[in-house]
């Protein structure tokens, strides 16, 4: 991601101010997500990051709904289990004349209703006065739309700005207009199905006339870059249109539940995240990475939870492969760090990105990306036999693998590394991409070219990957040029990255193959890439399960004891569920399963401390105390696709299970179930055209794997030992 942990670094996420409320709700569709208060609101004040956007531009950054002109009393709200509708139950406050209580508090009960469909979103406030006597009810709803970049919204300061155009006001109806520096006119446009008694652009006004138990309802749509008067489409119609677009996204997953109520708690939301993160989205089948600061394609977050679900639905992983795919670079262009054969780092449309104000419009300033597309690939492969993918994607295979040969490696090392080309670009383009975030046990910060330690491993299991590929289409001559190429890769890196004074793997080598003798979370994955000897791989898990990196609640993404390790930071000391779900799936690799269960329940008790049971982005890396629960970060962003997929992954390795459709069979190896959740069923696992419903359960030591229905040409496997 491209946040930071230092407050003059690039791209920093500016924190001025407390959150204005620390329990926001947050909805998403497509281009669009809209992150607001638990009572409904838009808030000015806190980070300011509330606001409904769409394609990186906020389009609403003030709502609030009055009642006698006061914020009205929040009994109770919360977002659907499947993240698609908000909710709010709402009362009125004890409303006074002449020194006395004239309508007491509750009298009047509003259900306020939200979702968001087709750049569109869609409200429904529903009134019932639970008095005797007739109630005259003023409402205003107000709105204002600042139409700032997300780039702003996170503290980036512009020059000039675009122009806010005149307003167009009719009855029921008002568009707020903005034209950019891009030239683009941005439009928001609110209707509401009754008529108001006041229309301005600053809100509509409405008197109610509710007789005792009688009920009214007032509907209001609100849609971005319209430009024309969009028909009132009305809340119903579209909610029933919506659910029955979201419909076959949830079949696409299997169900999984445990006689842990708390782990089933925790997988049903993290299954509705991670759909909420694809559905609508143009580019099919693509987990954008997070919400609010992270709402679009990003390569490293997409291929990443793409692994962590592949054994669960590969629909996911075969469309981040194909966009990806498409968007592979061609070219030498040093504005965007792109060179021919590497993979998208980041995509945004909004207009500080379309002016080149940041450079992130299409931007390939990571050094991982690329590698990480060729694993996928083949793990897809592996998973679905789809050859006929394999065929189409097979010359960006080979266009991946150049780069890495060639313009990975600058100096010819055997090693991968980076240097930003780019004035505006990333100066770190690992996964932890802040300015500080590579540096040597003294605090110095290393200079480019670097040479990660994870990147290596990355290289080392994609050139694995793509021997694999190449025999499946009869290429035998490079499967055997790119298995000695891995082989002399894991050779060169054990000699180079291994440190016996560390207990570990170096963070990385610098521009002078200076090694960075620090401990941190990357040479865990060293083992989920399988480059780590199986002696080293159990010394790196005792050290990343010491208490100097595990906190109770995870790893530290840096050791407690190094120079620039701070537990408030973005990357140097914080904890990261997706980084410890590659840890946890590399400890299984290498039988170590009790320690990958261990990260499993320290997730699962994190989840069951923050709202929503939702694993955010990072949280600090302060030591687990009694009776208290995580502390988190600020700016996190919540949901994030690869934190909310981060149990599959370790579930998987845990299972030690292997989908494998052109066999025809549900390999488990050697299943082991955490000491928390004695049995999991898994319903409706898709193998090929087959599907299978599966019941494991912990008998002691082992586990059993019940086949409750499976198609008869399926194949359960078990191996035990």
């Amino acid at each position: 991601m491209d946040g930071s942990g230092i407050a003059n670094a690039q791209y920093y996420i500016a924190t001025t101010a407390s959150r204005a409320d620390d329990r926001a709700r947050v909805l998403k569709y497509g281009r669009m997500f809209f992150v607001f208060d638990r009572l409904g609101d838009v808030q000015s004040s806190g980070l300011g990051e509330e606001g409904l956007f769409h394609d990186g531009t906020r389009y609403l950054s003030e709502l609030s709904l009055l009642l006698w002109n006061a914020r009205p009393l929040l009994l109770s709200s919360t977002v659907a289990t499947n993240n698609f509708l908000f909710t709010a139950d709402i009362a009125n406050l004890d409303v006074f004349r002449d020194d006395s209580v004239a309508i007491h508090r509750g009298v009047l009960h509003l259900v306020r209703s939200r979702f968001l469909w087709r750049d569109s979103c869609f409200e429904k406030l529903y009134f019932v006065n639970h008095g005797l006597e007739e109630l005259q009810v003023p409402l205003r709803v107000a709105f204002e739309a600042d139409f700032t970049d997300v780039f702003e919204v996170r503290g980036t300061v512009r020059e000039r700005r675009g122009r806010r155009l005149d307003s167009r006001v009719e009855p029921g109806s008002v568009a707020l207009r903005y034209e950019g520096l891009d030239k683009i006119t941005r439009e928001t446009r609110i209707q509401t199905d009754v008529a108001p008694r006041s229309s301005t652009d600053t809100g509509f006004e409405f008197e109610l006339a509710l007789r005792p138990k009688e009920k009214a309802t007032v509907q209001i749509e609100i849609t971005c870059n319209s430009s024309s008067s969009p028909p009132f489409v009305g809340y119903d119609h579209a909610l029933s249109s919506a659910r029955f677009d979201l419909a076959s996204l949830h079949k696409s997953f299997p169900q999984i539940t445990s006689s842990n109520s708390r782990f089933s708690d925790w997988i049903a939301r993290s299954l509705s995240d991670l759909e909420m993160m694809v559905a609508g989205n143009p580019e099919h089948n693509y987990p954008y990475a997070g919400v609010p600061w992270f709402s679009t394609v990003f390569g490293r977050d997409g291929i990443i939870t793409a692994m962590q679900t592949l054994w669960m639905n590969p629909d996911i992983a075969k469309g981040v492969l194909e966009f990806l795919a498409s968007s592979q670079a061609d070219s030498v262009d040093d504005v965007s760090d792109s060179e021919p054969g590497k993979i998208l780092h980041e995509m945004r449309n909004s207009e500080m990105a379309v002016l080149g104000e940041v450079p992130f419009g299409r931007y390939y300033g990571s050094v991982d990306a690329t590698p990480l597309f060729v694993m996928l690939a083949g793990e897809y492969v592996s998973r679905t036999g789809d050859r006929h993918l394999l065929k189409r994607l097979w010359p960006n295979i080979q266009r991946a693998l150049q780069w890495m040969n060639e313009y990975g490696d600058v100096d010819g090392d055997g090693f991968v590394e980076y240097a930003r080309h780019s004035r505006k670009g990333l100066i770190q383009q690992g996964w932890k991409d802040s300015n500080d975030s590579v540096f040597h046990s003294d605090g110095r910060i290393a200079e480019p070219p670097i040479a990660l330690c994870e990147v290596q491993g990355y290289v080392y299991a994609a050139k694995l990957a793509a021997a694999h590929m190449a025999r499946l289409l009869n290429d035998v001559g490079q499967a055997c040029e790119l298995e000695l190429q891995a082989e002399d890769l894991r050779t060169r890196f054990e000699e180079k990255f291994w440190s016996d004074q560390l207990g570990t793997y170096a963070l990385a080598l610098d521009g002078h193959k200076k090694p960075c003798l620090v401990r941190t979370s990357n040479a865990g994955h060293s083992l989920f890439s399988c480059i780590a000897s199986t002696d080293r791989a159990r010394l790196v898990a005792e050290t990343l399960m010491g208490s100097d990196s595990f906190t109770g609640w995870g790893i530290r993404t840096v050791a407690r004891n190094e120079a620039r390790y701070n537990p408030l930071s973005y990357h140097n000391g914080s904890v990261w569920p997706h980084d410890n779900s590659l840890i946890a799936a590399g400890f299984s690799n290498y039988g170590f399963k009790r320690k990958a269960g261990e990260i499993l329940l320290a997730l699962l008790d994190l989840s069951d401390e923050v709202e929503l049971h939702r694993l955010p982005e990072l949280f600090c890396g302060l030591e687990r105390r009694a009776t208290e629960g995580p502390t988190l970060y600020p700016v996190a962003c919540s949901p994030q696709a690869w934190a909310s997929a981060a149990p599959f992954l370790i579930l998987k390795g845990c299972l030690g299970i292997s989908v494998e459709a052109d066999r025809g069979r549900i390999l488990f190896d050697r299943p082991c179930l955490p000491d928390g959740i004695p049995q999991l069923s898994i319903r409706n696992l898709r193998c090929g055209r087959a599907v299978a419903d599966l019941l494991l359960e912990r008998r002691g030591d082992s586990v059993l794997v019940h086949s409750e229905s499976k198609h008869e040409n399926l194949e359960i496997v078990t191996i035990t030992s």
